[in-house]
């Protein structure tokens, strides 16, 4: 695939968000709190003018025929901003990860050396339908010393406009250059394009959306990628699992936020305990207003649900759908779990010690969970405030992203004249 050119518009922006970084690189702690705190304030001062732009992207998904999922990850809400606001304060008082000694030692002839965090420089954001990430990774990029680019797609294009307007005042107020967040949704889909091929422009890009958005990046950029992953998540229930609170757990999971990636997609039951644990879980659900699907067993226990095929197993609803799997054992459960996951949250609910650390020691994925939802995969609930995203890949990084995950390393030496010999 030929590379294309980058155009002057985004050029420019880019050698902005260069000049931009090695700005924020030499800040101290304090003066990065004083614009996330300026942040936070004009995201609640400006709820008005956030929401009515919001409203004008809420219309037009709906009358583009966006699922149920995506309005809702499109969607503003006052408690969603006041909660957005109160996320980049949380970040002022996480730990500045920019000059953290990851290790060191002196070496015999008396040079010391240092592995010390750094910023990245220039982090890029591609992702759609999700206006809280646009103030979520400029708060986490300006924390941990990063200048941010961002395309946030058309759907939510009036609300990423406003967003950004506003942290780039906010940025201006405490002396920092507005151009350490920008926005290239005015260049459009080429612009996404061309930000994938910015190479020496961008240190790393960070896709978060649907699968085919992610793949899109992570095949056709020329930046280093951080993958996010889509989540098609599993919750097992063995024989000793408590069924009330396999009841709370899995509506929980479900459907607390269908249309986030930590919602339980398929619900893994073991053949012993099915009969007594699927028609109470499953009612719940129904009443909810879950479409359910599942195996012929499944069928048999619950004959409300419908037919669940590889490809509903494979699949991240994002909405009030959810699979069904009666197995036979806890192995045939892990290898259900092998083909169709995405390596994002598995879960199981069990007081079984031996399955439970079977089940922690033979999952592979970014974060695996003995007795709790699965909504629990967040960085705001992890305790590192905002969130980048939840990386499902296993270089740099895995599982939720914070502050850490945004930087780099290197080494310093210092010396006293010593020479190699």
């Amino acid at each position: 695939m030929a590379i294309p050119t980058l155009s002057p518009a985004l050029v420019s922006k880019l050698e902005a968000s260069q000049t931009a970084s090695r700005a924020l690189a030499t800040l101290t702690t304090a003066q990065k709190n004083a614009a996330l705190s300026a942040i936070a304030d004009v995201i609640d001062a400006n709820q008005s003018s956030i929401l009515a732009a919001n409203a004008l992207d809420i219309a037009a998904g709906e009358s583009n025929g966006m699922t149920a999922g995506l309005l809702d990850r499109l969607r503003f809400t006052p408690e969603r901003l006041t909660s957005l606001a109160q996320a980049v304060r949380d970040v002022i008082s996480l730990p500045d990860p920019v000059g953290v000694v990851v290790r060191g030692n002196d070496m015999p002839n008396g040079i010391h050396l240092s592995q010390v965090r750094v910023p990245f420089g220039v982090v890029g954001a591609i992702y759609e339908a999700r206006p809280n990430v646009t103030v979520d990774i400029a708060a986490l990029c300006i924390k941990s010393g990063n200048a941010s680019v961002l395309r946030g797609g058309s759907a939510a294009e009036n609300t990423n406009t406003v967003s950004v307007g506003l942290i780039q005042q906010a940025l201006v107020s405490v002396g920092l250059p507005a151009e350490a967040v920008q926005s290239i949704d005015e260049l459009g889909r080429e612009g996404a394009t061309q930000l994938m091929a910015a190479r020496g422009y961008v240190d790393v890009l960070i896709p978060r959306g649907s699968a085919n958005l992610i793949n899109a990046v992570v095949l056709e950029s020329k930046v280093p990628v951080i993958e996010t992953g889509a989540g098609v998540v599993h919750l097992v229930i063995d024989e000793s699992a408590e069924i009330s609170q396999a009841v709370e757990i899995a509506h929980n999971s479900k459907v607390q936020r269908p249309s986030v990636c930590n919602s339980l997609e398929t619900l893994i039951v073991l053949d012993t305990v099915a009969p007594r644990a699927l028609p109470p879980i499953l009612t719940r659900l129904v009443e909810a207003g879950v479409t359910l699907k599942g195996d012929a067993r499944t069928r048999e226990i619950f004959p409300a649900a419908g037919v669940a095929t590889d490809e509903d197993y494979a699949t991240e609803h994002m909405s009030l759908e959810m699979n069904v799997k009666v197995v036979s054992d806890l192995d045939e459960a892990i290898s259900h779990i092998r083909r169709f996951s995405t390596k994002h949250t598995e879960s199981i609910l069990t007081n079984n010690v031996a399955h439970a650390d079977k089940f922690l020691a033979e999952v592979d994925a970014a974060v695996v969970m003995v007795n709790a939802s699965t909504r629990f995969t967040d960085g705001g609930e992890f305790g590192f405030g905002a969130e980048v995203g939840i990386s499902t890949q296993k270089l740099h990084a895995r599982g939720p992203m914070g502050l850490p995950e945004l930087t780099s390393t290197k080494w310093l030496v210092r010396g006293s004249g010593q020479i190699r010999h």
